[in-house]
């Protein structure tokens, strides 16, 4: 019986130092690539695909396109911000879904919270594009928010349950669903008491402003 299949054989072909997105400095790397080869009783034989090239940061594992390596680092901040305020923004969106039910006052609170967190207008285009997006695909903001939320520092993570709490209040008063998922949240953002209750403070400021 002859035993066939495949695998990927990962090497490093490089070492340096970037300034890792994840970890926010100079940490050092691996560049690595990636090629599945077909195996013969379990032993690599032939390459049946191209190579996938990345960069590995040595400290958190994390990985990144090799462009990584040509950004200087205020280009890096500038990209992980906008990267950070998308998932913001989407958090908001599903906090707001979680009860099935969309009205004009949660649209409305909706742009407001994207307007600010990007920094400029948002349209009702744009907003329905990313809502649609959640929809279609049926996230569940507790699972989103868990996953997006490794690489979030402690002010962005408080950024993002300002975002999510004016969400759940724009009609005035949360539903159930609403409120058992910001309870949720704060342990999902790993938060203490003092911290879930400062950023409501903050979220509170911010939409009086």
């Amino acid at each position: 019986m002859i035993i066939t299949g495949t695998m990927n054989l990962t090497r490093t072909r490089d070492r340096g130092n970037f300034y890792c997105p994840t970890c926010r400095i100079n940490q050092p790397y691996r560049l690595r690539s990636r090629r599945p080869y077909l195996t013969l009783y379990f032993i690599p034989t032939v390459p049946v695909g191209g190579a996938e090239t990345f960069v590995q940061c040595d400290q958190c594992k994390d990985c990144w396109d090799i462009s990584v390596l040509e950004l200087d680092r205020g280009a890096q901040q500038a990209i992980a911000e906008e990267v950070f305020c998308d998932q913001a923004v989407r958090s908001a969106i599903l906090v707001v879904l979680a009860d099935g039910v969309t009205t004009e006052k949660e649209v409305l609170a909706l742009q407001r919270i994207a307007t600010r967190l990007y920094e400029r207008p948002v349209d009702r285009e744009e907003l329905g594009q990313l809502c649609s997006i959640a929809m279609q695909n049926r996230i569940q903001a507790k699972n989103y928010v868990l996953t997006v939320s490794r690489r979030w520092d402690s002010a962005q993570r408080s950024r993002a349950l300002q975002a999510m709490f004016l969400a759940a209040t724009a009609e005035g008063e949360m539903g159930q669903a609403q409120i058992e998922l910001l309870a949720e949240m704060r342990d999902i953002l790993e938060m203490s008491s003092h911290e879930y209750e400062a950023s409501i403070e903050l979220a509170l400021a911010w939409e009086s402003v």
